[in-house]
């Protein structure tokens, strides 16, 4: 049977890509996988989980609710979810359970009846909306008093009725808003439950969602009333989840979808996730909130180079080549550029992208040069994560020099992360034309044909590049690699035995033979791969860090060792701040022990992090969610057993 498919993430010689139609898959730096590892297995496989609020974190410790919700069940009673979706006749509680026939209940008049020339109610529990109204004594009709509001005695005169009788009387009235509401005469039905507000002594949380409901049939301006009703509703029967839904319905609709979200969690967990339509409107309105935030972060904040280990795994994809020569008079700029390649070459990579443009605007003399900065310049964007900025760049380098096919392969890249996959392939043709001797451009199409999976013409296109130069070690990996996800598990590790034995000297093989180990769940042979891999490239600058949280959670899977998974994590921020793929660790452990008050922060820093509008989106999404359910966990504490009963049932 063939193995699970390994999770695709991270920089790669194609940057991190976002999932679209053409580029179904996100690739890893350069070669298996900047993080082959199971987080974000975990995150992919589980998303829905985390958005639907199933994966509240249990108090406890009892860990995540599996994504398995049981078949969603068919709706019982109004919804209460949209606009004329009905309004409640049973009194008191959330009315979300039983059906409507066992709902019914007999009309009764109530004992003691009211004094003489006002209306005799039916009790606390009034027919449902379906039923038909009880028959009433009332007063005689008077021009002046509209009929739904007939016998409705006046404020002075209320003061003369025992608790019972006013108690009744707004039960009554709550029954013609019924009646009202199933004719669409929502303005008299919002009259009556207003009176039987007023005249009532207990309130009654059914008289506030049923106003509210006739609100939702009103014009969006008047939405803040149903929001109102709602939570008086909810202040008398916080359980009652047809107020829940309408509220959110109501933010929804009024542009308050960080509160949505909250109500919608909060239905979908109290429903125990059986609320189909609840379910997917917290994914809508976590998906609306997201984005509009990343919108707004992307058009405010300082562009910011990635971590220094996803720079430098990107650039460890292309074969290094000469920097250009001075020339024997040079101008500033010629030498502001060579200061810019010195930089880029030490790895100080803020110097290297201030030195280049600098070079640019000083004025290079040779074209040669100028197209090397324009190539510097847009790979630096790139990462930065200006695919547009990228693009001008590396078009302006081939305009200049028509056959740098490093500017071509790079191209292809930017056009496979602006979701253009038959342009990049455009390109790599283009490179061939140039130099169809260079092993690089087959390496990358590889990667392109890796992330479409396409496994067997990116083995052949790695097998091409080896041919040319079987040097270069990212294209060994990445075809054992491939191998693997074809399901040939025996060639492909025997493949990466032989990497290592011929590239003694390297830490990446062992990294990535270790995420495999880790794969197929041979932990200890896993761990000793990690720290192979540190101990071979522990004098590497900058450091790979990237062995140190897969051993991380190989630790955390194999052992449950939560406290040396966080060190590790930890351990590889101290070396690289700007790690993204361990503060998205921390995250996820954090969730996994029920400590949502400290994923939160770790889920804000990886928004900071993120390079692309979809990395960001993503990141806030899981932050919204994770705020979601710590809300639930507040406002709901009653409810944690019966989720860690949930989750002990499906684990």
């Amino acid at each position: 049977m063939a193995p699970a498919a390994l999770p695709q993430r991270g920089p790669t010689a194609l940057g991190s890509l976002p999932a679209t139609p053409g580029n179904v898959a996100t690739l890893p730096p350069t070669a298996p996988s900047a993080l082959l590892t199971r987080t974000q297995r975990w995150i992919e496989e589980n998303q829905r989980m985390l958005i639907l609020g199933a994966a509240v974190a249990v108090v406890g410790g009892a860990g995540y609710l599996l994504y398995n919700r049981p078949p969603a069940r068919k709706p019982r009673g109004p919804s209460g979810a949209a606009a004329g979706s009905g309004s409640e006749g049973e009194s008191g509680t959330n009315g979300a359970g039983g059906s409507k026939k066992n709902k019914k209940k007999k009309s009764k008049k109530a004992g003691g009846g009211a004094k003489d020339g006002f209306l005799k109610g039916e009790g606390d529990d009034g027919p449902l909306l379906e039923e038909i109204a009880p028959k009433e004594k009332v007063q005689e009709k008077k021009d002046t008093v509209p009929e739904h509001l007939e016998g409705v005695p006046s404020a002075a005169m209320l003061k003369d009725l025992s608790e019972k009788e006013r108690n009744d009387l707004g039960a009554t009235l709550k029954d013609r808003g019924n009646k009202l509401y199933s004719k669409k005469d929502f303005r008299k039905a919002v009259e009556c439950y207003t009176k039987a507000i007023e005249v009532s002594i207990k309130k009654d949380a059914v008289f506030y969602s049923n106003r509210a409901a006739c609100y939702t049939n009103f014009s969006p301006a008047e939405y803040d009333r149903c929001v109102a009703d709602c939570d008086e509703a909810l202040k008398l029967d916080h359980n009652y989840v047809k107020a829940l839904k309408r509220r959110a319905t109501a933010l929804e609709a009024l542009g308050r979808d960080e509160e949505a979200v909250r109500d919608f969690t909060a239905t979908t967990i109290i429903e125990r996730f059986q609320d189909e339509q609840a379910a997917q409107s917290v994914e809508r309105c976590l998906k609306k909130l997201a984005s509009k935030k990343a919108k707004e972060i992307l058009e405010t904040r300082e562009p910011k180079l990635p971590s220094p280990t996803f720079i430098s795994s990107y650039l460890a994809a292309f074969r290094p080549h000469d920097k250009p020569t001075l020339p024997e008079n040079p101008s500033q700029g010629d030498q502001t550029l060579a200061l810019a390649f010195d930089a880029l070459g030490a790895a100080d990579y803020n110097h290297a992208v201030s030195f280049v443009g600098e070079a640019i605007e000083q004025g290079i003399s040779t074209k040669e040069g100028q197209a090397e900065a324009h190539n510097m310049r847009g790979t630096f964007k790139f990462l930065i994560g200006d695919s547009q900025g990228a693009k001008a760049d590396l078009e302006k380098a081939l305009d200049l020099v028509p056959n740098f096919v490093q500017a071509w392969v790079k191209i292809a890249s930017v056009h496979m992360e602006l979701g253009d996959a038959a342009s990049a392939f455009g390109d790599f043709e283009a490179a061939i034309r140039h130099n169809s001797e260079d092993p690089d451009i087959y390496y990358h199409r590889g990667q392109v044909y890796f992330i479409m999976q396409e496994f067997e013409k990116a083995i052949a296109d790695y097998n091409k590049s080896t041919e040319l130069d079987g040097g270069f070690i990212f294209t060994h990996v990445q075809a054992a690699v491939a191998q693997y996800k074809l399901g040939q598990v025996g060639p492909s590790m025997a493949a990466f035995r032989r990497i290592l034995k011929n590239f003694p000297d390297r830490g990446e093989p062992s990294n990535y033979y270790g995420e495999l180990l880790l794969d197929q769940q041979k932990f200890s042979e896993s761990v000793e791969r990690f720290d192979k891999s540190l101990e071979l490239d522990k004098n590497r600058h900058p450091r790979n860090v990237l062995p140190l949280v897969n051993k991380s959670l190989a630790i955390f899977q194999w052992k449950q060792d939560v406290g040396q998974a966080e060190a590790l994590c930890k351990e590889a921020l101290e070396i690289d701040p700007d790690c993204d793929v361990a503060v998205a660790t921390l995250a996820q452990l954090s969730l996994q022990q029920g400590r949502i008050d400290e994923a939160i922060p770790w889920f804000e820093r990886s928004a900071k992090l993120s390079r692309t509008e979809g990395e960001l989106i993503n990141a806030i999404t899981y932050e919204h969610a994770s705020r979601a359910q710590q809300a639930f966990l507040k406002n709901y504490p009653e409810y944690a057993e019966r989720l860690s009963q949930m989750a002990s049932g499906m684990q």
